[in-house]
């Protein structure tokens, strides 16, 4: 039995409170030719996509950082042994792993990647990605020119608009300046064009963690891949390396220009001393005495700063082969076998995507009469209202 308050329900107000499944797949079984019409046409472009589409080849290589010298401050082992993360901050000359992202990302490295020589297969000798991609080497497939001329579009419009970039030229260099040695890094505009999507060639992830670093290198051949690899891991090790021993290497070379310095010094002093001594050892008179011992304080002292010197040059070399970290390589490259995008996948997500897009014609189909009915009673409403209405 029915209560008053479901007698009254409008029966629109019923069919909002659920949805009924057996009228949608009613309606799906209705519009099934639509569905296997959408269906075919978008595995027939999940086909032509996997068979013209890019391989892509993955390598990754997991790096331990590690240090000759424990920089660590005693609160942040503290912190370590009670399970806290402090950020892997270290202290004194130590650079923070958080910051290798950033090293990977900056233009100097992607740029030395990009002019790497590298082995390709259609190349009989190593060229590098930029001469690869901008020699007529690789050719654009058809997913391409689709995704240039679709998802493009808006982007070439723009740059029709807008027109060319001009190609920067930086000034002779002037002696006057102070800083005249110091210049700016200028990229061209086939140089910046790649290097717009160089973010998804190399990548660095940080395991705060565990204290590892997971190096990952995609590439269209898996030699290439392997080798553009193993430069990313080297280059890296370099400019952390670099940044890490700067200011000790900066400190040796004083010191070592210093030595050197006060080493040809000291040598001067003691020949003086030897050339005084043997003039002086037939004649006992005051003057040549005084001559003696002038010649005997003066090589003391420059002894006794060459010495101290000699212990610093020592201390700051060793301080530079602390400072130069070693890592240990986990995960080595190697070169991969199969690639990491699969055509089965791109079909399977194809047929997905014409499904989907099947079903939503046929309920949008259905749906769309009761959405104009929907639109139509406010206003037939009004009406009533305003006939009703006395005058």
């Amino acid at each position: 039995m029915e209560t008053k308050e479901e007698k009254n329900t409008n029966p629109d107000e019923k069919e909002e409170k659920g949805i009924d499944i057996v009228a949608l797949l009613r309606s799906l079984w209705a519009g099934r030719r639509t569905v296997f019409i959408c269906l075919g046409i978008f595995i027939v472009l999940g086909v032509v996509a996997a068979l013209t589409m890019k391989r892509v080849y993955t390598v990754q290589t997991v790096i331990v950082p590690q240090s000759s010298s424990a920089r660590t401050s005693s609160l942040g082992s503290l912190a370590a042994l009670a399970g806290i993360d402090m950020g892997m901050q270290t202290t004194g000359t130590e650079l923070s792993p958080l910051v290798y992202p950033e090293i990977v990302n900056s233009v100097p490295y992607r740029l030395e990647l990009m002019h790497t020589p590298l082995h390709y297969s259609k190349c009989p000798y190593p060229i590098s990605m930029f001469d690869y991609y901008y020699g007529g080497y690789e050719k654009p497939t058809v997913i391409d020119y689709i995704k240039h001329y679709t998802i493009g579009l808006p982007g070439i419009i723009m740059g029709a608009i807008s027109g060319k970039p001009q190609e920067i030229v930086l000034p002779p260099r002037d002696s006057t300046q102070i800083d005249s040695t110091v210049r700016p890094v200028v990229v061209t505009v086939a140089e910046q064009k790649m290097l717009d999507g160089f973010g998804q060639v190399v990548s660095l992830d940080i395991n705060k963690k565990e204290g590892f670093l997971t190096l990952t290198v995609r590439g269209m051949e898996p030699i290439q891949t392997a080798d553009l690899a193993l430069k990313a891991q080297s280059l890296l090790q370099q400019e952390v390396t670099r940044h890490r021993t700067e200011k000790s290497l900066s400190e040796l070379e004083y010191i070592q220009a210093r030595y050197e310095e006060i080493k040809k010094e000291n040598e001067k002093n003691q020949q003086n001393l030897a050339y005084v001594t043997d003039r002086s050892q037939m004649l006992l008179n005051t003057r040549d005495q005084i001559t003696r011992d002038r010649a005997l304080a003066k090589y003391n002292v420059s002894n006794a700063i060459f010495n101290e010197l000699a212990k610093q040059l020592e201390q700051a070399k060793i301080q530079v082969k602390r400072d130069t970290p070693s890592y240990a390589v986990i995960q080595p490259v190697t070169i991969p076998m199969k690639p990491s995008n699969s055509r089965a996948k791109t079909v399977i997500v194809w047929t997905f995507l014409g499904f989907i897009l099947g079903c939503g014609i046929v309920l949008a189909k259905g749906y769309i009469p009761k959405l104009k009915a929907s639109f139509k009673k406010p206003e037939e409403e009004q009406k009533l209202e305003e006939v009703q209405k006395p005058e």
